[in-house]
């Protein structure tokens, strides 16, 4: 797989071309891949705020994981699992990175800011 990497400005008309764009690269299905990156690019919007810079990435490890990073300026605001009561309209995005992922995580970013990164068995 050739990596994939792009920056663009969080914002919600962003996120359905993100996903086309990434699906047009890999050439193949990957719905599990496009869900996450829309949940790493939602939360940025939702948590950092709207029209937030971001990167994105999409490689192979090593060990033939596909793994998505998503990178964005703001040092401070660091992703949470948690767990959303059955009435509650959100909070549920991570618990679905995590469920789909093999591994997640965040650190912080050489110059400031963070990226969070998933990792999933397959494209």
């Amino acid at each position: 797989m050739r990596p994939f990497r792009t920056g663009l400005l969080a914002l919600p008309e962003e996120v359905s071309a993100l996903r086309r764009a990434v699906r047009a690269h890999l050439d193949a299905p990957c719905h599990d891949l496009q869900l996450c990156l829309s949940e790493l690019v939602g939360n940025v919007i939702v948590h950092v705020g709207e029209g937030t810079p971001v990167s994105l990435a999409v490689t192979r490890t090593p060990d033939g994981r596909t793994r998505v990073e998503v990178g964005d300026p703001d040092p401070r605001v660091w992703p949470v699992l948690r767990e959303a009561a059955d009435t509650d309209e959100s909070g549920r995005g991570l618990a679905v990175l995590d469920a789909l992922a093999v591994r997640w995580g965040v650190h912080p970013g050489p110059t400031g800011g963070k990226t969070v990164w998933a990792e999933l068995a397959q494209p």
